[in-house]
């Protein structure tokens, strides 16, 4: 097998931030009174000026049928960012593999990777990242639970393997294409499959907390060298909003809150615009399924988002972060991250 050069080799045991990548997760949000053309320019901004700040990479996630997420046609998107910036890597957080053929998938990240050489991640997930309704509009029939994601996988794999002259079907481009696979999770099963195939690892902290530290310990656990890799590489996701001031930053994460309220309550809606007091807005049990979906984000100014990074390393010992910041105003998003890079610098 292929050693993959573009995944580093980490340790598992970093101390400090300043010695793990920092990378960006981007959904596209599109905000009330905004369409999908302008989450796709605030998208694009987003990605050169991450670039400048010193952000390893930045990955879009594949939703369907959510009125405040437009990176749906994720490849295209992906080729939207690449495209406009140069030394950044741009991937999938992730595609959706069961919605989709494998030799589809080969071809558009082996297009992408011929684009833009050694910049391109394929981070691999088996949800539908949708409802059913969607997922049969997608798939013509919804029978996959899950359980065939082994096969496409390994077929996936072997669209991007040396072409042979007796393979029945290639992916043009693709075959021959080095392009980093990862697998994706907010449970176990990904976190198992990726240890016994030797694949770097993606956990969704930003959404699933309570299952982070043992699907990580299942993936260590698990882990077998591979061609791709040596050792256990693990990213986590965690949601972060930094501002100038605690009152700032707490203001702007309530935009999150009530989108991810809106998924409580059934009526998924676009991006609002932050308030003053999320108790005017969801009773108590519904403030109970938001925080513990959301509870363990970061949210405070400078000197909160570095102490409580760090405590997030510490506790994760995770190779690489990967941030969410799901902020109305594309200013106030650009200065989160803006913060968090200077809190990596000098920690």
């Amino acid at each position: 097998m292929r050693r993959c050069a573009c995944v580093d080799q980490g340790s598992g045991f970093a101390m400090k931030l300043k010695d793990i990548p920092l990378s960006v997760l981007d959904l596209s949000p599109i905000t009330v009174g905004g369409d999908a053309a302008d989450a796709f320019r605030r998208s694009r901004d987003l990605a050169q000026r991450v670039e400048q700040f010193g952000y390893h990479r930045i990955w879009l996630a594949e939703h369907h049928s959510m009125p405040g997420i437009a990176s749906a046609a994720t490849a295209v998107v992906i080729g939207h960012v690449a495209g406009a910036t140069s030394t950044i890597r741009v991937g999938s957080g992730g595609i959706m593999l069961p919605n989709h053929a494998p030799l589809v998938v080969a071809e558009q990240f082996g297009t992408l990777a011929s684009l833009y050489p050694n910049r391109i991640d394929l981070g691999l997930g088996r949800a539908p990242g949708s409802n059913q309704a969607t997922a049969r509009a997608l798939r013509r029939e919804i029978s996959d639970d899950g359980s065939e994601f082994p096969r496409q996988l390994n077929e996936l794999r072997g669209f991007f393997q040396p072409a042979h002259e007796d393979a029945p079907v290639q992916a043009i481009p693709g075959q021959g294409i080095d392009v980093p696979i990862w697998l994706l999770g907010s449970s176990s099963y990904s976190a198992q499959l990726a240890g016994h195939l030797g694949l770097p690892f993606a956990f969704a902290g930003q959404f699933s907390p309570d299952y982070m530290l043992t699907a990580l310990q299942l993936y260590r656990q698990n882990f077998r060298p591979s061609g791709t890799l040596q050792k256990p590489y693990a990213m986590v996701g965690v949601n972060v909003f930094a501002a100038d001031t605690e009152e700032q930053a707490q203001r702007m994460a309530t935009s999150q809150q009530q989108m991810h309220l809106g998924l409580v309550r059934g009526t998924p809606g676009q991006l609002p615009p932050p308030i003053e007091n999320m108790d005017d807005a969801w009773l108590p049990h519904e403030r109970i399924s938001v925080e513990s979906m959301l509870r363990a984000s970061i949210i405070g100014d400078a000197a909160i988002v570095g102490e409580k990074l760090q405590a997030f390393l510490d506790t994760t010992q995770a190779d690489e972060i990967i941030i969410h910041t799901m902020a109305f105003d594309h200013a106030a998003r650009v200065r989160s991250y803006e913060i968090v890079a200077d809190v990596r610098r000098q920690s």
